[in-house]
């Protein structure tokens, strides 16, 4: 069941989200702050904020908080000459897991054209401080598409996170709108070459709905997307940040996003987690499970 509206201001019952718990939050934000770091959490007006923060988990974004790219679908800043890369920041990002005792850490970055490695040494750098002060603690980067550059992408891989992660976000149709300066096909290259370079490492990708795709198309990128082995699959409904963002075209309903989790499961997907309020580092940590479900060697 696919619900259309003409505005977005008027929203399903479904997509309301409960309020959290304000000392807990409080407890994250600070340590954000008194590390000087940014979460995407906040940075791109994720609606699970409450709820993430205050189970004391965040996904941080570094190298940022502007990109060089202008996505009309996403709330983070734009800025063509962003500030240089800080080199303290993978000592405090690693400290910061530290202190918030995280058992999974997803690290993502705004898009960064202007380095010359799409700032994979960056990601690379927090992987290793990471490690070095939270041996248990599993990785998770959620990472651009590097521009293309394979030798970046390999960098990244050597550092061993435990889970790559690059987000298709929206159907081949809809990349000129939705993502200019992204190629679908790019995408799914980075995601296949990750299988090839690494068996070890699991691989994941996330799509937005509700901007105008039909239900066939969605599977199409289902298919692709295991097509390239694929293992973890995240499906979420598009919600405007603000009028100057792309409108958003459907509300979908639950039931969908079901029968989506669904067919993906008969795909071969080691998981899909699909609902209106998936975000594609939501509930990150039961990778978890999966990594003791069906181990890598």
């Amino acid at each position: 069941m696919i619900i259309k509206i003409k505005t977005v201001t008027v929203k399903p019952h479904w997509l309301r989200v409960k309020a959290p718990q304000i000392q807990r939050v409080g407890n994250v934000k600070d340590t954000l702050r008194d590390l000087n770091l940014n979460t995407v959490c906040e940075e791109a007006s994720c609606p699970n904020i409450g709820e993430c923060f205050n189970l004391g988990t965040a996904t941080f974004l570094i190298m940022g908080p502007a990109c060089t790219r202008a996505c009309p679908y996403c709330d983070i800043d734009f800025d063509k000459t962003p500030q240089k890369l800080d080199t303290t920041e993978p000592l405090r990002l690693a400290e910061a897991v530290k202190r918030l005792n995280l058992n999974h850490v997803v690290i993502t970055s705004v898009n960064r054209d202007d380095l010359p490695d799409g700032g994979a040494s960056q990601f690379v750098a927090c992987i290793t401080e990471i490690k070095k002060l939270c041996t248990n603690t599993t990785i998770e980067v959620l990472i651009p598409d590097l521009c293309g550059n394979w030798n970046a992408l390999e960098m990244i891989l050597k550092a061993q996170p435990e889970v790559l992660n690059h987000n298709t976000e929206t159907i081949a149709r809809l990349y000129r709108k939705v993502r200019p300066q992204g190629e679908y096909t790019r995408s799914l290259e980075l995601l296949k070459k990750t299988r090839e370079l690494s068996s070890k490492i699991y691989t994941k990708s996330g799509i937005m709905v509700g901007l105008g795709e039909t239900e066939t198309e969605v599977k199409q990128v289902m298919e692709d997307l295991r097509g390239v082995d694929c293992d973890i699959l995240t499906i979420g409904q598009y919600l405007q940040p603000s009028p100057h963002h792309l409108e958003v075209k459907e509300f979908i309903s639950p039931s969908q996003f079901n029968s989506w989790a669904e067919y993906g499961e008969k795909l071969g997907f080691l998981q899909v987690v699909s609902s209106p309020l998936t975000r594609s580092s939501y509930h990150a940590e039961e990778v978890r499970k999966l990594m003791r479900l069906y181990p890598r060697h």
